[in-house]
């Protein structure tokens, strides 16, 4: 047997503590990598879950069923991906145009009911539908920012093939998640002649990092490439599909509304209206909505009664009630409170923002 020379026996520790180093590095690294990704997936699987309606109880919203016996409505389906949506179209029989509406998260549309039957009420033929994971339609959770854009493509590939909602000249329009996918659908070609988009991001990894600088502080930025990855392997190519690109693109008239105190959708951030710069249609119309407490994410969508009720009785009484109990009211309580209030003017919605769009979509036809 040959004897190992000390040179031999040097060089063979060197590649041994090589491998070793190596080693170490690369599990430093993998389990570096797996401890932020574990919180991204957290986050985003506690974030991103299924929506439903608050409890009647516990909430002064009307939905349909308040208007049905006044405004009959038709129900229809269609496929998302692997899930079926469920919607309805209201003011069937209306042929100005066709409106596609897509919700803000956490609700279904429904929560926008009195806009939809003003919309109705002006001639319009209104298609909306509750998203992935949402309310009547299937999903065990919404997925993500990107989905509501994917959602609204499959709506209107399922109305262009419909004899109901097709042969209309059909618009777009959406609040806040949907208000998003309202402009970023324009990337897909579809024939639209215009589109209003109410409170929207331009795109998604934008408001998933000032959301996690929110929740994270300013060890959210870190997250970025974590965040990215993750909704790249979710969504794929588009998992950041621009809603300013899709404005570009389509060259149509588009009607872009933001709060300046919005903290929501940041005015100063990620909102469509703060990519003015970037956005090169010569036909998009901004609109900024100033005034006091009508300056938010979605409260401009109320008439300034409404506000004004909830800033002066309702808020100040839910605070008494919220200290009373120490912060867990009983279920008894809650619904006594809401009982009380005023359910006709909490539901008032500001009909100039229904005239800024019915009149900018007129102006399209």
């Amino acid at each position: 047997m040959k004897t190992e020379t000390s040179d031999e026996r040097r060089a063979r520790h060197i590649t041994i503590v090589k491998r070793i180093i190596i080693g170490v590095l690369t599990a430093a690294f993998i389990i570096g990598g797996l401890i932020p990704m574990s919180v991204v997936a957290f986050l985003m699987h506690k974030n991103f879950g299924r929506c439903e309606y608050v409890d009647d109880r516990f909430t002064c919203d009307y939905r349909y069923e308040h208007y049905a016996a006044e405004y009959p409505r038709l129900d229809v389906s269609f496929k998302s991906g692997k899930n079926t949506l469920r919607g309805h179209i209201y003011g069937a029989e209306n042929t100005r145009g066709l409106i596609v509406f897509a919700h803000g998260i956490g609700t279904g549309h429904e929560s926008y009911i009195e806009i939809l039957l003003a919309l109705a009420d002006r001639g319009w033929r209104v298609f909306a539908y509750d998203a992935t994971g949402c309310c009547e339609s299937d999903g065990n959770g919404t997925q993500g920012l990107t989905q509501s854009a994917f959602d609204l493509d499959a709506a209107l590939t399922f109305a262009e093939s419909d004899e109901r909602l097709s042969g209309l000249p059909t618009f777009v329009l959406g609040h806040s998640w949907g208000g998003y996918a309202s402009a970023a659908v324009l990337n897909y070609g579809h024939e639209l002649k215009a589109c209003a988009t109410l409170s929207g991001f331009s795109e998604p990894m934008k408001e998933l990092t000032d959301t996690a600088q929110v929740i994270l502080g300013n060890a959210g930025k870190l997250m970025k490439p974590y965040i990215a990855l993750y909704c790249r392997m979710k969504f794929g190519r588009d998992y950041d599909l621009s809603a300013v690109d899709g404005i570009n693109k389509a060259d149509i008239p588009v009607l872009v509304i933001h709060g300046k105190n919005d903290r929501t959708v940041r005015y100063d951030s990620a909102a469509i209206i703060n990519q003015r710069k970037r956005i090169k249609n010569k036909q998009v119309k901004y609109t900024v909505m100033k005034k006091k407490r009508m300056r938010g994410h979605n409260n401009y969508l109320f008439s300034k009664k409404a506000i004004k009720y909830i800033y002066s009785t309702v808020n100040p009484a839910y605070q008494e009630l919220f200290d009373e109990y120490y912060g867990t009211i009983p279920d008894d309580a809650r619904e006594q409170f809401f009982k009380e209030l005023d359910a006709d003017l909490l539901n008032e919605i500001n009909m100039d923002v229904v005239d800024a769009v019915d009149e900018f979509f007129d102006a399209a036809l």
